[in-house]
């Protein structure tokens, strides 16, 4: 897990992917969550004790591109991320610690 804000780089997929980023994470907090190029952004709430786990799935052209995430978290907040691309219900997640 890391803590504090960062930046991840993820590659392309397949043509017509799908693109997910699943957020873990535990802290009292808000994280916000920006995916480029697919202008995806939100917000997680954190708690601090629990874990909390959000997932967003994204199917719009240029989702099965390269891209970049940017994470902005309190330094007490402790995240995991995990970002892949999917076809239908079928993921092969990248993890990005």
């Amino acid at each position: 897990m890391t803590s504090g804000s960062a930046v991840r780089e993820f590659g392309k997929g397949k043509k017509g992917d799908a693109l997910f980023v699943e957020v873990r994470c535990r802290g009292k907090g808000t994280m916000n969550v920006v995916v480029r190029p697919v202008r995806m952004s939100f917000p997680v709430e954190c708690s601090a004790g629990k874990d909390n786990t959000v997932h967003n799935e994204m199917a719009v052209a240029g989702a099965d591109g390269a891209g970049t995430v940017v994470v902005t978290a309190p330094s007490a907040v402790r995240w995991a991320l995990t970002v892949g691309h999917a076809t239908a219900a079928q993921a092969e997640p990248l993890d990005l610690r």
